[in-house]
């Protein structure tokens, strides 16, 4: 990669950035408008859904227009919970041609990636305080052929070193609350950093999941959120399509 100088931010590393879920383009080549702004993408977490009817719940999200289905994977020791592992993305890949986004909240992540390709994953998000090596593990992710995005707790600052980091992945997840469970309050300080990489990496895709809802989604979208991820305020709502339509039009309009 060339090391280019980011606006107020010192040297940082670009990335190669995806305009949209699918291809990429790097920054600097000439059809990459100056103006053109991160894709809108609206991503319902399946751990709000029935899993007991978790492929005609992916069919009726991506029918009322999800762009992605949030898988989270969680493993009773990095976040006090458990939910599923690779085989339930290896069935529900049987059911759905949708891009699955696993958001890994475990310890180990590495040991796990093999078995979240080969079961169908599109892109593979693990904790950045979880391993020792993030740049061995992002390689390794590469190499397997599908996206990869770096997650940050609340209490993990956006420092050089994360910002290094996001030059080389294709998303980062801004956390808005702890993770572990779903229906948590919104923390809008978390903004701050969500701004922080927005003004670093224009073309990133920033994702925020915890708490997003009608109420905050301005909020996240002005300080540069472009990934949303939300379970209950679609899974709860009298209209989820009207929901995931509103979330989709609050970031077209707030994109700084």
């Amino acid at each position: 990669r060339d090391l280019v100088r980011s606006r107020g931010l010192g040297d940082v590393y670009k990335r190669q950035v995806s305009t949209q879920s699918t291809g990429s383009c790097f920054l600097d080549c000439p059809d990459m408008s100056p103006t053109v702004k991160p894709k809108a993408i609206i991503a319902p977490s399946m751990l709000s859904s029935d899993f007991a009817q978790l492929s005609a719940e992916a069919q009726r999200m991506v029918t009322f227009g999800a762009d992605w289905l949030h898988m989270d994977i969680m493993d009773g020791h990095f976040v006090p919970n458990l939910t599923i592992g690779a085989p339930v993305i290896d069935s529900l890949r049987k059911h759905t041609t949708a891009f699955i986004d696993c958001h890994l909240m475990v310890t180990h992540p590495g040991q796990w990636i093999k078995d979240f390709v080969k079961a169908g994953a599109n892109q593979i998000t693990f904790h950045y305080e979880a391993v020792e090596n993030p740049e061995e593990l992002i390689s390794e992710i590469k190499k397997q052929g599908v996206r990869v995005g770096l997650a940050i707790k609340p209490k993990t600052e956006v420092d050089e070193k994360v910002l290094k980091l996001a030059g080389m992945v294709d998303m980062v997840l801004v956390m808005t609350v702890e993770p572990g469970f779903g229906g948590q309050k919104f923390m809008a300080d978390m903004m701050p950093k969500v701004r922080h990489l927005r003004q670093a990496y224009e073309h990133l895709d920033i994702q925020v999941d915890g708490g997003i809802g009608l109420d905050n989604i301005e909020e996240s979208a002005k300080a540069g959120a472009n990934v949303i991820v939300a379970g209950t305020s679609i899974f709860r709502a009298a209209d989820p399509q009207q929901t995931i339509a509103d979330l989709r039009q609050a970031v077209q309009n707030n994109q700084p």
